[in-house]
């Protein structure tokens, strides 16, 4: 079935990733070494693979090097978008206003590269496309067409653990920078974002992503916290683990949540 390419149908089905002709291309560029691949379609970026792809305009994104340059082409000349269920993550280092004014211009642009080349990692590693950098904070988004064979909401939390341990919350460890994570998952509404011949962004938009950021922002140091629907969405059993009742900046009714870390012993499917 044809669909028009800027219509809500076709982005639904490329976004879920029910696309049968990027189904095709991700089975087959997955058959070819090596990874690291597209976030989208799978095409390898290390060799051997990448040298039969190159010449077909196959490559990194320069913009975002996990997509490759067709993936992002294609959705910089369709604008728009759909409501699609979708995982998002909000991580900031607590403290940075009095950490930039201890620390030199220099040495502050330092520590915000470390942690995010930190988080990014943790994030390409979960399944997940860094969806913009905020100053002290990263953005993260995951969707079916990125995470494939895992439910967003379980990579978004495994996501926000690995940045956890990344920057040292693990056990016995002395964090080198203090972080708290957020992340919640709903319907939101994905996709070209932006200004018609101006500057576009892929991203996400609505209620799910604001109740995120509430969250990235109220979690202490060493601290992921985790809507308890996204929790049950993604299958996790939470008995024994710490719960709140938050009351979010903007949100009428109050949000359950519960307080993972780096080391909680939180990460089994629930039956």
């Amino acid at each position: 079935m044809k669909y028009d390419e800027n219509s809500e149908e076709f982005w639904r089905t490329f976004l879920t990733g029910a696309d049968p002709d990027l189904v095709k291309l991700q089975r087959l560029f997955r058959k070819m070494p090596s990874a690291p691949r597209c976030k989208m379609c799978n095409a390898p970026f290390a060799r051997p693979g990448s040298l039969l792809l190159r010449p077909f305009g196959w490559r990194r994104w320069a913009a975002n090097p996990t997509l490759c340059t067709i993936c992002a082409r294609g959705l910089q000349n369709h604008r728009g978008g759909a409501e699609v269920d979708a995982a998002f993550l909000f991580a900031d280092i607590r403290g940075s206003t009095s950490m930039a004014e201890r620390l030199s211009p220099g040495a502050f642009h330092a520590l915000l590269e470390r942690f995010y080349k930190a988080a990014a990692m943790a994030i390409d590693d979960n399944h997940g496309l860094v969806d913009k950098y905020m100053g002290d904070g990263v953005v993260a988004l995951f969707i079916p067409v990125i995470t494939q064979e895992v439910l967003p909401e379980r990579a978004a939390i495994d996501a926000g653990r690995a940045i956890l341990a990344a920057t040292g919350h693990g056990a016995g460890e002395t964090p080198w920078l203090p972080v708290g994570v957020g992340v919640h998952a709903g319907t939101a509404f994905v996709g070209i974002v932006g200004t018609e011949g101006g500057t576009n962004d892929f991203t996400g938009v609505g209620d799910v992503v604001n109740t995120a950021a509430r969250l990235g922002s109220e979690a202490a140091d060493g601290e992921l916290l985790v809507s308890s629907a996204t929790m049950a969405s993604a299958g996790f059993d939470v008995a024994g683990l710490e719960s709140r009742r938050l009351s979010l900046k903007g949100k009428e009714d109050p949000v359950d949540v519960v307080v993972l870390g780096a080391d909680t012993p939180a990460a089994t499917i629930a039956a």
